[in-house]
């Protein structure tokens, strides 16, 4: 399929209005809320552009229409990445953003579980208390919760404790009131560590839970009333008043 130059343009002109120039470097750079308006307009110009007719025009407003949405997503997780940050700092939980659309909270083990245990500690049930506040303010995500283990013990013993410790952590979210329908769990025992099993600190950093936060398509289209955005009146010609 041939790109045509509308297209390349609609997108490249999107892009260039998605870079902002740090205040503090004077270098222009492009934020993750800015990456998701490119995304999403490099996606609605080529939709756009699939109508025929004026290849501009239509490439145009795709492009707008998706970097729109794009850059609703990426500030609906860029908002949520910042508060997840703040309330679970000195937890000993570590929050990463790996893609636009999703933040991944790794939960290690030492603070989590007991040896040979699924039942969640009291150090652990706090924080996920602090994680489950922050899930409930950002409904447009679905959470997908992963076990995983050392290699110590029978590759069975492993798939068994990793899939229960996720089943622990999504249990507990449920009482805390993150929807049912949002979570996910599964368990990969020994099959993906991040680290060689070759001492007891890389299999200490095997253990552990990890949250993948995955963004919903109309992520940050929905506004509270309090966050509505309130224009300023002053400067404005007033409607004249007339007498009956």
């Amino acid at each position: 399929m041939k790109i045509k130059p509308s297209i390349v343009l609609a997108v490249s002109t999107v892009l260039l209005a998605a870079c902002a120039t740090d205040p503090y470097t004077g270098q222009s750079k492009m934020s993750n809320t800015a990456k998701g308006a490119g995304l999403g307009a490099a996606v609605g110009a080529g939709a756009g552009a699939l109508f025929g007719g004026n290849d501009f025009k239509n490439a145009g407003l795709g492009a707008l229409a998706g970097g729109v949405v794009g850059a609703a997503v990426g500030a609906y997780m860029d908002n949520q990445e910042q508060e997840m940050q703040q309330s679970l700092q000195g937890t000993g939980i570590q929050v990463e953003r790996t893609a636009e659309n999703t933040l991944n909270l790794t939960m290690p083990s030492s603070i989590t579980f007991g040896f040979d245990s699924s039942v969640l500690t009291p150090q652990a049930q706090t924080a996920s208390d602090s994680v489950a506040k922050v899930l409930n303010q950002y409904p447009d995500t679905t959470i997908n919760i992963t076990g995983h283990t050392d290699d110590t013990g029978s590759d069975s013993y492993n798939q068994k404790l990793s899939e229960e410790r996720a089943l622990s952590v999504s249990n507990y979210l449920s009482r805390h009131n993150v929807s049912h329908a949002r979570l996910t769990t599964q368990g990969l025992g020994e099959r993906m560590p991040k680290f060689p099993n070759t001492d007891e600190a890389n299999r200490a950093q095997n253990r552990r839970v990890e949250l993948a936060i995955v963004a919903n398509n109309n992520a940050g289209a929905r506004q509270q009333p309090n966050q509505q955005q309130q224009y300023p009146q002053q400067g404005y010609p007033q409607p004249q008043q007339f007498q009956q």
